[in-house]
């Protein structure tokens, strides 16, 4: 583990509840006696949906002072109160402090950009607002303004935005993020995003949290089998 990075891991405290959500999530669960350990540059969460990697990111970002739906740590608002008190329970190792932060959440995006057009605060994000231009523009938009040097950013499910070669672009502007010293932990199922090279990938399953290779994740398994032969499993699958 680099001493020099921003987020180094976070565990589940010993005296947490074990039943009721989130806490009987398996992921979540493991936390008490194995602490996910966070790569210097880049961490992914994958896993079906449900598995709890939105629920622990969402933990982690209040843990680290950002709003519970998204946006930089000065950015105060709130449209419902949802999130779960699993925060109350982590315990993170935090190394150097991070210059700026982003916590973005596919779902509640629309709710950020409606939050920075009440504050007059466009002018940080291109001096345009995010509502007049698409899902995936204002994403765009978003990340050039935004990923930058020495940050700390937490990304839920970005791809929601993004058409596949927008994915592309973002992963170029995350690497050069990367290159000036930020690092990224990012719940994803694009395959596209997860191939960001030398990344950890954890995946979360009914045993908890485990390490894998990008070859070996179920999103770069299905997808792989179905482009190589999307008749054939349209036909296996229709036909079941």
């Amino acid at each position: 583990m680099l001493y020099d990075q921003y987020l180094q891991d976070v565990r589940l405290e010993a005296d947490a509840p074990n039943v009721g959500f989130p806490y009987a999530l398996p992921v979540v669960s493991g936390l008490r006696h194995t602490p996910l350990l966070f790569h210097p540059k880049m961490t992914f969460l994958v896993g079906e949906n449900g598995s709890g990697k939105s629920t622990l990111l969402e933990a982690i970002a209040m843990i680290l002072g950002f709003n519970p739906e998204g946006g930089t740590k000065n950015l105060r608002f709130s449209t419902r109160d949802t999130h779960s008190d699993l925060r109350m329970h982590l315990r993170i190792g935090k190394g150097r402090r991070a210059r700026r932060g982003f916590f973005f959440r596919a779902e509640s995006f629309y709710n950020v950009a409606s939050a920075i057009d009440d504050i007059n605060g466009t002018e940080a994000y291109g001096g345009r607002s995010l509502h007049l231009q698409s899902h995936g523009e204002s994403f765009l938009t978003l990340a050039a303004n935004q990923f930058s040097d020495h940050g700390l950013f937490l990304l839920d499910e970005p791809e929601a935005a993004l058409s596949p070669g927008r994915q592309l672009s973002v992963l170029s502007l995350i690497h050069q993020s990367i290159l000036q010293g930020s690092q990224y932990v990012m719940a994803t199922h694009s395959p596209i995003l997860m191939a960001y090279p030398d990344a950890w990938i954890y995946h979360l399953t009914d045993r908890g949290l485990e390490r894998v290779d990008y070859d070996d994740t179920e999103h770069v398994q299905i997808t792989r089998n179905f482009l190589a032969s999307p008749t054939r499993m349209m036909r296996h699958l229709l036909d079941e």
